[in-house]
Parts: structure tokens; C-alpha cells; sequence
């Protein structure tokens, strides 16, 4: 097999020789090897990995990197597989929390309400929450300290689409359904939805979903309501590709180093 002829061929000290390389990268002084830094950040095994810098399909700052004992540093280098950018900083932290009603959308309140951070556990990385859901919207809020994703994921310039669970009043007639399409005009301007769609169609109460990639504030709310179907309750089930699947009310996990590559994608970075 021709992984493992490469692997018994290769020599850790050829990482210091500068004859034959076989691709341009210059390696970082004192930096860990390649297939190390991605095993670390969880994109697949160190053989994986392996596999992966064999096939062509990892870059090192702009350049394909062919060798397994390439050196990159974690927290400079801009390492990417099959162009997805890969989170190698050891301190980066992403999470994804399914935020109960009656929470507020902070890390403290001076009321004394409920906050994020009686949800998110003792981290030693300071979190900030992406955007905000108000206190009766429940559903997925991430959180970070990626400060220029977490810029990037709730400026309305790069689209990101945030999706949304609506109960209204029901029957949704069809021409509501072609006004929210059209897009409906609130007193703080315009609001176009990316998507629209009625899930539950059923009275006195239906479900309605909504993708919109801005966050004015409590905007799903007004807007339903200019429409004559005001909300009771609303839920956020998704955030770019980051949706709650099974995650319970209170709850947190972390996100996978897949799921991290795929908002970054999201987010253009």
C-alpha cells in the first residue's frame, strides 16, 4: 500500500533537511507536524490525516502540502481540507446550547434573571454568544470566542441564514403566505425572508418556519404580527449548518471540527 511504503519511508530528521522537498512550503521553527495539528483538532486520526496529506488535500497557508512531517503552528498557520478552513488553535472553543425560555441572552444580568452562563459551564476562555434570542424565544445560540466568526456569522453581509419555528394562529391562507415571500415592510424598513414555509397548517394553531440571515431585533416576531399572526411561542432550530438535532433544553455540546470548518464556509473565511 502506497500510505505505508510513505510512512516507512519517511524519517522524522528529513524534517530538518533541505534536498528533494516535495512541495514549497517552508516549515514553522519549532512547529508540530501537520498530520499532528489536524489530529489534535479533531478532523480524523493521525493515519487519516495521513491519507489526506497524501491525496492533496491539505493546505498550509495558501499552499498544498504533500509531506506528512511538515511543521505548522496551530495558532498561525491557515490550514485547510479540501479548502475548508480547520480551527487548530488549541484555545478556540465552539458550542452550540439549546437556550430555554424565560433566559436571557447574556453572560450576566443584573436583575438576576437566568442568564447563558448558568448554561455553559466553567470554561477557562471567556464565551461571547453569537446574536441574541429574546427571553421567550428558545432554541440554539452558539457560543465562542472566536471573535471574528462570531462578527462574521451575525453581519447581514454575509448571509448567514438563521431558521426559525413559529406557532401563530391557524389556518395560514395562502396570500399571508405569498406577503411574507414578497417581503413585508416594517417601521424600521424592509424585511425579505430568505425562505418561508408553512410546516403545520392546522386550527386554532399552525407552525410556520422562516429563514431570515438578518437579526433586527425581535424581527420574526414583528413580523409575523404585521401579518395578522402574531407569535406564541418561537424556537431558533438552526444556524448556518449548525442545527440542534437531538440537543435538549439546557443543554450544551461542543461542536465537531467538521461542523466548525462548515461555518467558517458559511461565514466566507
Amino acid at each position: 500500500m502506497r500510505l505505508e511504503a510513505l510512512r516507512a519511508e519517511y524519517d522524522p530528521r528529513d524534517d530538518d533537511r533541505s534536498d528533494t522537498p516535495r512541495d514549497t512550503y517552508v516549515d514553522v521553527p519549532g512547529g508540530i507536524r501537520l498530520q499532528k495539528a489536524l489530529a489534535q483538532a479533531g478532523v480524523a486520526s493521525r493515519r487519516a490525516s495521513e491519507e489526506m496529506i497524501m491525496a492533496g488535500r491539505v493546505s498550509v497557508d495558501g499552499q498544498v502540502v504533500r509531506r506528512f512531517g511538515a511543521r505548522v503552528d496551530p495558532e498561525k498557520s491557515e490550514i485547510r481540507v479540501d479548502d475548508m478552513l480547520v480551527a487548530t488553535a488549541p484555545d478556540l472553543l465552539y458550542f452550540a446550547l439549546n437556550k430555554p425560555r424565560g433566559v436571557v441572552s447574556t453572560m450576566w444580568d443584573p436583575e438576576g434573571r437566568p442568564t447563558l452562563a448558568d448554561y455553559s459551564g466553567q470554561t477557562e476562555e471567556r464565551l461571547f454568544h453569537v446574536g441574541r434570542l429574546d427571553t421567550e424565544t428558545e432554541g440554539l445560540i452558539l457560543l465562542t470566542n472566536d471573535g471574528e466568526l462570531a462578527n462574521r456569522l451575525t453581519h447581514p453581509r454575509y448571509k448567514v441564514k438563521k431558521t426559525y419555528i413559529a406557532k401563530v394562529p391557524g389556518p395560514v391562507p395562502r396570500e399571508v403566505i405569498r406577503e411574507v415571500r414578497s417581503g413585508i415592510e416594517l417601521e424600521d424598513g424592509f424585511v425579505k425572508v430568505d425562505s418561508f414555509r408553512v410546516v403545520d397548517n392546522m386550527e386554532p394553531k399552525a407552525l410556520v418556519e422562516i429563514q431570515l440571515h438578518e437579526g433586527r431585533k425581535h424581527i420574526v416576531r414583528r413580523l409575523l404580527d404585521a401579518v395578522g399572526h402574531p407569535v406564541s411561542d418561537l424556537a431558533r432550530t438552526q444556524v448556518g449548518p449548525i442545527d440542534l438535532n437531538a440537543l435538549k433544553p439546557g443543554t450544551m455540546r461542543a461542536l465537531t471540527a467538521k461542523e466548525v470548518s462548515e461555518l467558517y464556509s458559511a461565514a466566507g473565511m
